[in-house]
């Protein structure tokens, strides 16, 4: 067996599997999805009629999917600053020389790995029934509102529990590009008199700014993506205000039996966050500085 031979066996067998599961796993039902988003199945019976672009069409008139895109959109650009700003902040301190700083990380990485329809339940009764009874004890008005009640008070209810699970993860990530800032760097701008400030935006940020770009593709797609915190916590209520647009494609596709339709507004939705964030990848990507 040649040496070329033997590199390709080694790819097969470490590949292989991976790509094989990919396959049946990812490729297959997606290429599926997009020729049902041509059709007007409706997931359940033998009768499969084409329809061409008419689906697609017709989203632009689906008020629906409008009043859930709109609101996804305002979501994602919400809770990706506050997560972001937060696990930046959180990096920043736990970098200092802090005794407790490993039992931070850990606490504070843990809801991270909590399933986020878990997540949902737990925290509805939190804001139903623990966050009346503090408030009955302190006071406090914050604690009264009607958290799941009322729109305004219920996006950011989903924005609240959607900061608290990620920030964790993108702290550990802001962490690890705070970690390789060159020390040198930071002294040589001490020395030419620069404030605190000055260190972090002229020399802490340019030097993390691969990690800005994987933290900001990441809570992009996690919070265009959200499904299980919106159907466990909301279910897009109150009056369908929460409905996020993987919510609205799941109750198109197999509560209104209009599978066809659902599989349209997945296509439409997929290259539209697929655009978003290439774009966002290109642009942080360009601010990136070398060591």
């Amino acid at each position: 067996m040649t040496k070329k031979q033997s590199e390709l066996l080694k790819q097969i067998v470490f590949l292989g599997p991976a790509i094989i599961f990919f396959t049946l796993i990812v490729f297959i039902p997606f290429i599926g999805g997009m020729m049902y988003s041509f059709t007007s199945w409706n997931g359940v019976s033998d009768n499969i009629t084409y329809v061409g672009f008419d689906n697609i069409i017709k989203l632009a008139k689906d008020e629906s999917f409008i009043k859930s895109f709109m609101f996804t959109a305002k979501f994602t650009v919400t809770s990706v600053i506050i997560s972001n700003g937060f696990g930046l902040l959180l990096a920043l301190i736990l970098t200092k020389a802090l005794k407790s700083a490993k039992i931070l990380r850990t606490v504070f990485f843990i809801p991270n790995v909590i399933s986020g329809l878990l997540l949902g339940f737990i925290w509805q009764f939190i804001f139903v029934k623990g966050f009346a009874s503090i408030g009955e004890l302190t006071g406090l008005a914050f604690f009264d509102l009607p958290w799941l009640g009322t729109s305004n008070t219920a996006f950011w209810a989903l924005i609240i529990v959607t900061v608290w699970q990620t920030s964790g993860y993108l702290m550990i990530i802001y962490i690890a590009g705070i970690m390789n800032v060159s020390p040198e760097l930071k002294e040589a701008a001490s020395i030419d008199g620069a404030t605190s400030w000055q260190q972090f935006k002229d020399v802490t940020l340019p030097m993390i700014m691969p990690s800005i770009t994987v933290c900001l593709f990441l809570s992009i797609s996690w919070a265009f993506k959200m499904f299980d915190l919106n159907f466990s916590l909301t279910k897009g209520g109150p009056f369908n205000s929460t409905k996020s647009v993987a919510l609205d494609i799941y109750v198109e596709a197999f509560q209104n039996s209009r599978y066809g339709t659902g599989a349209a507004k997945a296509l439409v939705f997929f290259v539209v966050v697929a655009i978003i964030t290439a774009i966002q990848v290109k642009v942080t990507k360009g601010k990136e500085v070398e060591a």
